[in-house]
């Protein structure tokens, strides 16, 4: 059993190579699609983007649940892997076969017959997700994410070469298939290389049956949570041109390259985290509010950033041809600063083994989803956007409900965590607007923006002591001194419980 200490020096260590791994892994990714997007047309991606909603709710059901639950089990081993690794199989080729069936029905539902065949050729992504799931449970559990790292980039750089070779061989909408394929194929054989774990030819019913009455509620919420999540994506589909979801999608592209990787990455090391001291409410809590403080101190002015320089930012990195994704990207971009305290909750009741609960936030929140969704679609996409940030705005209080009970953390204290993040990158944002009214040349006028924010930022940081400055200073020298076999006393009395 790991101590206290142990877990700290992981989950830093961990930190360090998740970040590394989802930011290089976007940036190859991103500049991919930058070039992609220049050589396709948005309807190109926006068939693609329809299929990916698809393959993405078929995947909840091998990925959402049957990992997480081998992750939250105390003591997980070698029998308890096997057992959800052929459930998962066994689902993956199941949930395949019937979108192999329905996909015709979905591509006649589209009116366009290229659907069909795309559907069945992307659905193979189904059965490669379900062995991925495994081995990232297992990696989690260890502990041991250098190995996301590498097969991350590898997938990332191999898919990246075959999707531009195809654009430019003029393969069209496959090239996107095939970059999409590949990543996933990469993924998983180098995970299946770098790691320890093989399946065995066992399967434990009675262990399945316990895993599975923790993991099919969490299944279950992240079902409804993604469906609704692609809802918006059905219905711009069926009620606008496939061109309209290619700019919304395109749009969150550049804020969750940012804003999704570095909460995804502190959250995929906080969980393991603190599954590992669920007993101690003290410690999640304390574990909560550091990934509150962190979060919102490093994404929410990224967000505005992001948001104050939309417009020169899309023509100089995707041309004019996309320059309507723009109102798109800023809004996601508020949308992300206001999401990051509701999943911080999530991660908080799933850790502490409160599935049931997860799954009972959903069910309060989605009717109102649903009906901001049925008002807004009348209107057109962008109201759609405007309505997905509201919805955030109201589910983030409504997902801090259950920690005022469990670990005595309201909504009104994460709040005062947050507010002054919040205040000082609504002021950068005020400031990077104002100098992008230079009269500059474009790439002048960005630069000094960046420039100008960034120096505002830390400077103003450092003037008002702000303490997450001081954690992430002090969390960095945890990190050298842990490679140097040293100890840093600032940095454990800074970080608790790792984080």
């Amino acid at each position: 059993m790991e101590n206290n200490k142990e877990i700290k020096n992981k989950t830093i260590t961990g930190l360090f190579w998740r970040f590394g791994e989802r930011i290089t892994a976007q940036l190859i990714s991103f500049v991919v699609s930058m070039v992609l997007a220049r050589i396709l047309m948005p309807e190109e991606y926006g068939l693609v983007s329809l299929v990916t909603i698809f393959i993405t709710l078929a995947n909840v059901f091998t990925t959402n649940g049957l990992g997480t639950a081998l992750i939250q089990k105390k003591e997980a081993d070698k029998l308890d892997f096997s057992t959800m690794f052929w459930a998962g199989i066994i689902v993956s080729f199941i949930l395949y076969i019937i979108l192999f069936i329905c996909a015709p029905i979905i591509a006649s539902a589209y009116n366009n017959s290229t659907l069909e065949l795309i559907i069945r050729v992307m659905g193979l992504k189904i059965p490669i997700a379900a062995i991925n799931s495994i081995q990232q449970a297992y990696v989690s559990r260890k502990m041991i994410y250098k190995k996301f790292f590498f097969s991350t980039f590898f997938g990332t750089l191999v898919s990246a070469i075959v999707g531009i070779y195809m654009a430019v061989k003029n393969f069209g909408v496959w090239a996107l298939v095939a970059q999409y394929l590949t990543n996933s194929c990469i993924d998983t054989v180098v995970l299946f290389i770098t790691i320890d774990w093989r399946p065995t030819l066992q399967f434990s019913i009675e262990r399945f049956k316990k895993m599975f009455s923790f993991g099919w509620k969490v299944m279950v919420t992240s079902f409804i949570g993604t469906f609704f999540d692609q809802l918006r994506g059905l219905l711009i589909g069926i009620n606008y041109k496939s061109e309209d979801l290619a700019y919304y999608n395109k749009g969150e592209q550049i804020p969750a390259l940012v804003g999704n990787n570095i909460n995804s990455t502190i959250e995929s090391v906080l969980f393991p985290a603190m599954s590992k001291v669920q007993d101690s409410k003290e410690d999640i809590k304390n574990a909560t509010r550091r990934v509150m403080r962190t979060n919102t101190y490093i994404v929410m002015p990224m967000m505005f950033g992001l948001a104050a320089i939309a417009s020169p930012l899309i023509k100089i990195l995707l041309t004019d041809k996309w320059i309507e994704c723009v109102p798109f990207l800023q809004i996601v971009c508020m949308q992300q600063c206001v999401g990051i305290m509701g999943s911080a909750n999530l991660q908080a009741i799933k850790a502490i083994g409160k599935s049931d609960v997860l799954l009972k936030l959903e069910m309060i929140k989605k009717p109102i989803y649903l009906i901001i969704l049925l008002i807004s679609m009348q209107i057109g996409p962008i109201a759609i956007a405007l309505g997905n940030l509201i919805y955030n705005i109201i589910a983030i209080a409504i997902n801090a409900i259950p920690n005022k009970k469990f670990l005595r953390y309201s909504y009104i204290e994460q709040l005062k965590d947050v507010k002054w993040n919040f205040l000082l990158s609504a002021s950068m944002f005020l400031l990077v607007y104002i100098v992008g009214k230079c009269n500059f040349n474009i790439y002048i006028n960005i630069i000094l923006q960046i420039l100008v924010g960034s120096v505002y930022y830390v400077f103003m940081s450092y003037i008002l002591k702000n303490e997450s400055l001081t954690y992430i200073k002090n969390s960095i020298k945890g990190i050298i001194s842990n490679k140097k076999g040293e100890k840093n006393e600032d940095s454990k009395e800074n970080i608790k419980m790792g984080l």
